[in-house]
């Protein structure tokens, strides 16, 4: 029976893993997405800033996802870092750096 449930939550880990790493680069492809509107862009990352923000800390759960929204945050207000990929540096911190510890 404890052999089950570990596999269970083994593949729960994984199956989040691989979700948390495709809604990652699927939303930091979208933040990038307004490099492709000159001007126009900048201003559409008002909008997008809380959006990512909020989806950073519903989909990276704790201090690390509060932490990881307010970088979020700040990286799609100030002009020109979009190219940073916080959603994915967050996962590569979630999922390789902190669970080797």
């Amino acid at each position: 029976m404890t052999k089950e449930v570990q596999m269970s939550q083994s593949s729960d880990f994984t199956s989040n893993k691989s979700r948390d790493l495709l809604l990652s680069i699927v939303l930091d492809l979208f933040g990038y997405a307004t490099y492709a509107i000159p001007f126009l862009g900048e201003f559409a990352d008002i909008i997008w800033a809380p959006i990512a923000a909020y989806m950073m800390t519903r989909i990276y759960k704790g201090f690390a996802g509060k932490l990881g929204g307010v970088f979020a945050f700040v990286e799609e207000a100030f002009p020109l870092t979009d190219f940073i990929p916080s959603f994915s540096i967050m996962w590569f911190y979630t999922y390789v750096i902190k669970k080797g510890k």
